[in-house]
């Protein structure tokens, strides 16, 4: 019977810790603070003005349903394709400048533009660039960045 005795307590002492982890989660999940900004990156590869309407849609719905433009950074990357919609003469060339003025950051992809031939003084001037649109994607997304391709 003793030693019976000493092994059941052996066994509840070593699940004691566990025990008292499990009892403090609820605890510990309610330390935890919503990050001071919400980070949100948009892939666009498509070369259609109905696809970077709707993009720009979704990031200014976004500002507005996080309360303000001042609480998220966006950024939407544009390569292939998608990189004409940033032209100078895009046929959503003022929407995207109003997208900026609102505090969206809008990059191409320099890979891109070098393989379609294209140089910054086509492109337009609110813009910004990256050297490689997918890895600007994968880095945003390992610093906690949501991504996005609608």
């Amino acid at each position: 019977m003793a030693a019976l005795s000493r092994r059941s307590m052996l066994r509840a002492s070593a699940l004691l810790p566990v025990a008292a982890l499990v009892l403090a989660m609820p605890a510990l999940a309610q330390t935890v603070a919503p990050p001071a900004r919400h980070r949100l990156v948009i892939q666009v590869t498509d070369n259609d003005p109905a696809r970077w309407n709707m993009v720009l849609n979704n990031t200014k719905n976004a500002q507005v349903s996080v309360g303000g433009a001042d609480k998220i950074d966006i950024e939407i990357v544009a390569y292939g394709p998608g990189i004409y919609m940033l032209k100078g003469d895009s046929v959503v060339g003022s929407r995207i400048d109003e997208a900026v003025k609102s505090g969206v950051k809008v990059v191409g992809c320099e890979n891109t533009m070098s393989a379609f031939k294209l140089d910054k003084g086509e492109m337009r001037s609110t813009i910004g660039y990256v050297p490689a649109g997918i890895t600007e994607l994968m880095l945003k997304q390992q610093e906690g960045w949501s991504y996005v391709r609608p």
